[in-house]
Order: structure tokens, then C-alpha cells, then sequence
């Protein structure tokens, strides 16, 4: 075994890569014989590769995390999608609450990898969408261990920040939102709400005619919120492709707050008409409730095509969303390559809150470039103490979210107070 103080000389940044690679080739000759009786062997027709993860760890914390990184902050974010400080936080956290991420000693008394090579790893999967073994020349990992790094990290990210990154609106989000709708032209404005569909790659052919929709492959939706500063408030993932918007909406928990009194309070008022929830802006395909505002198909007046151009371009707020999400994490853009749905439902909430994690992070930074070149079906069920709605309550409140009369009277209100507004500048 070689002794600590060459293990503790070839992690010090201090040393030059001709001083490394001596001691590293000194290391390995020393361990040569344990190794052959070891390792090099064939176990089922697969032969062990000493990759060097020393080496490894060096190159990669001399790249990027050292005092004076090889790389720039910028060149950081464009590859890891994030800033170095992001990283570190989330490193710390991943590492603090799963021990895979902690690095140990194998059987044979070697270091194993490091939590920032594991990491890495991970996020360069979620960033560019490549194979597991793209990175092993640099990162010096191998394929399975980089697929249960992988594995490993989506859950940690979604046991650990979900609750705050994935949270509904509170009352001070809510007042924000409202505010920033108000300004656009549309006052109760909560957000924009749309689908988007991931294609599986390695969808079972048992299941292909389940997951076929219009996309001619077997995909799984997401139905997400996003809000003007990019922020996703509702995600929901995992439903079959053949399922159309209105299927999803029907079986998200979208509501679920409202329609039980536990959402925060939204009155606000429009044309001398008062109202007493909020509302998304959708595409044509939503039904016609009180908490949904869609365009007006073919305008034929100055009024109804000045309300339609505002809603229209409002609305792009979750387009925008989905295109910085999949330009982000690639993943996401490309064919999904696992086989299981719990795994992919784990990438893509994970993704999500990450995106909220950056989101956050960037959001007082100026002309930042995007260009990089929820989930469950069922819910979590958990007991609460708070008083739940009766009976009769809830069914009033869900029929007045579903209130056709209410959508139509709203619409027309918003097209009269946006023409008020703006109609005099066209």
C-alpha cells in the first residue's frame, strides 16, 4: 500500500503534472503485484481498467475548483450549468445527506472516487445528454458507476430541495405575481401553463401503443407553470404521450390547494367586476374555467386582436421555460435512454429544481445567455392537522373553478382593460 504522505503529495495543488505523474507511476508499480492477484483478471468476460481516480480528482479540482482554476467562471457555468458557488452548496448538501457521495476505500485500501468527481459525473449527463462512458477518459469513472451516480444524485437532489424549489406560490410569491401581471396588462395573472412531451427512447414494447401520441413516439408529459422570471411552479410528470392537455389537466393536482381553501387569497378587480382567484394563461386546447384566459381565435376587431396579441405574447413566459429547461439540461431534449419510469421521473423533477436552483441564483444578473452550445402520478399522501374543507365547500369551490359563465365575463374585462390601456399606443 503506499504510504499517506504520497497520497497527500499527489493531491497537492502545488506540485507540477511531471511530479504527479512520478509519483502516480511510482504508486502504480508498487502496487502492480496486489493489483495482478486482484484485479487483473476476467470476471464474466469484463477485465478491471486502473484508471487512476487520484489523478483524476486532481486534474478535475486543479481545473475548477482550485485557488487559481485552469478555467474561467464562465467557461464553469457553461459547462456545469451553474455558478462555482451553486455547485459548492449543493455538493456540500448531496454529500452531508447520502454517504455513497462521501469518498472511502475500497476493498483492496484504494481511494475511491471523490463526491466531486461523482457529481460531475452526474450534472454532465444532465447537462449535455451523453452516454455514460463519454466522460470516463476525463472524469476517469466508469460507465455503471456513472449511471448509479447518476442515479444517486437525482434522488438526493429531490429528497433534499424539493420542498423549497418545488413548492406551490406563497402568499409573498403570490403578491409578486400579481404584481408583475398587473404590469403586463393582465391583473390576476398567476403564471402560463402548458404541456411538453419528453420522447422514450427505451420505452418496453409492451407499453409502446400506451405512450404514442401525436408525436408518432412513445413519450412522457410534463405539465408545468412558469411565471415571467422563468420560475417553474407546478410540474407534473409521467403521464403517457397519448394523453392530450386536457387528459393531464384532469388527472394533475393542479387545484388541489385551491379547491380544498388551502391556496393563498387572490382578490383583485377588472372593469368594475370583482374576482376571487387567479388564473393561467393557456392555449386554445384548455377548457373554458374561470382560472383559465385564452386567446381569441382569428380577432376580427382592433379590440379582440390587441387582447390577443398581449395574451399571446404573455403566454410564451412557459415556452421560454421549456426552452431554457431543455437547453440547460439536454437530457431533456433528447431521447430518454432508461428503462424505468421512476428514473426518469426522478431526472426530470430533479432537472426542474435545479433549473429554480439557478433561477434563483442569477436572477439579479443581467443579459445572461441561455444558449449552451413533479411529477408523480399519485402524489405524496401526508397527514395534516389544518382543517380540511367540507363537503359542500369543495364541491362550490370546484365548481366555480370550472365556471364557464365567470371565464367568459373575465375574458371580456381583459380585453375592454387592455384595450383602455394599451389600445391608444398601437
Amino acid at each position: 500500500m503506499p504510504s499517506t504522505s504520497l497520497i497527500n503529495f499527489c493531491l497537492d495543488d502545488s506540485d507540477s503534472d511531471d511530479d504527479l505523474e512520478l509519483i502516480v507511476s511510482t504508486i502504480g508499480e508498487s502496487l502492480n503485484k496486489k493489483r495482478r492477484t486482484l484485479y487483473h483478471r476476467s470476471i464474466y468476460s469484463r477485465t478491471y481498467i486502473w484508471r487512476n481516480r487520484i489523478h483524476g480528482h486532481f486534474k478535475l479540482y486543479h481545473d475548477y475548483f482550485g485557488e487559481n482554476p485552469v478555467y474561467s467562471p464562465s467557461a464553469f457555468r457553461r459547462r456545469f450549468r451553474m455558478s462555482r458557488s451553486l455547485f459548492i452548496r449543493i455538493q456540500s448538501a448531496v454529500e452531508s445527506s447520502d454517504s455513497y457521495f462521501v469518498q472511502k476505500r475500497n476493498a483492496a485500501g484504494l481511494l475511491g472516487l471523490s463526491s466531486l468527481q461523482k457529481i460531475t459525473a452526474a450534472l454532465r449527463m444532465l447537462a449535455y445528454g451523453v452516454a455514460a462512458d463519454y466522460i470516463d477518459e476525463y472524469v476517469r469513472i466508469g460507465e455503471s458507476t456513472a449511471i448509479e451516480s447518476l442515479k444517486k444524485f437525482v434522488e438526493a437532489i429531490v429528497s433534499i430541495f424539493s420542498e423549497k424549489y418545488m413548492r406551490s406560490p406563497t402568499k409573498v410569491d403570490t403578491d409578486r405575481l400579481l404584481k408583475e401581471g398587473d404590469s403586463r396588462g393582465f391583473p390576476g395573472m398567476l403564471g402560463s401553463i402548458d404541456c411538453m412531451h419528453w420522447k422514450w427512447k427505451n420505452c418496453p414494447v409492451a407499453w409502446k401503443g400506451m405512450y404514442v401520441g401525436h408525436v408518432r413516439e412513445p413519450t412522457l408529459v410534463l405539465e408545468a407553470i412558469a411565471s415571467y422570471d422563468l420560475w417553474i411552479w407546478h410540474a407534473f410528470f409521467g403521464l403517457p404521450g397519448s394523453h392530450n392537455d386536457i387528459n393531464v389537466l384532469e388527472r394533475s393536482f393542479l387545484f388541489t390547494e385551491l379547491a380544498e381553501g388551502r391556496a393563498p387569497p387572490v382578490n383583485y378587480s377588472i372593469n368594475g367586476h370583482e374576482y376571487t382567484m387567479g388564473y393561467y394563461l393557456a392555449d386554445g386546447i384548455y377548457p373554458s374555467w374561470s382560472t383559465f384566459v385564452k386567446t381569441i381565435p382569428m380577432p376580427q376587431s382592433n379590440k379582440h386582436k390587441q387582447f390577443a396579441t398581449a395574451q399571446e405574447s404573455a403566454r410564451k413566459d412557459v415556452e421560454r421555460a421549456f426552452g431554457v429547461l431543455q437547453a440547460r439540461f439536454s437530457i431533456v431534449r433528447g431521447p430518454a435512454r432508461f428503462w424505468h419510469r421512476e428514473t426518469l421521473k426522478n431526472i426530470m423533477k430533479a432537472c426542474i429544481i435545479l433549473h429554480n436552483m439557478i433561477v434563483e441564483d442569477e436572477r439579479h444578473v443581467k443579459n445572461l445567455d441561455y444558449n449552451y452550445d413533479s411529477f408523480d402520478v399519485n402524489p405524496d399522501i401526508s397527514v395534516s392537522q389544518e382543517r380540511s374543507a367540507e363537503l359542500l365547500e369543495f364541491i362550490q369551490c370546484h365548481r366555480r373553478i370550472r365556471d364557464r359563465d365567470t371565464h367568459l365575463q373575465l375574458q371580456q374585462d381583459l380585453i375592454e382593460h387592455i384595450w383602455r390601456t394599451h389600445g391608444s399606443r398601437t
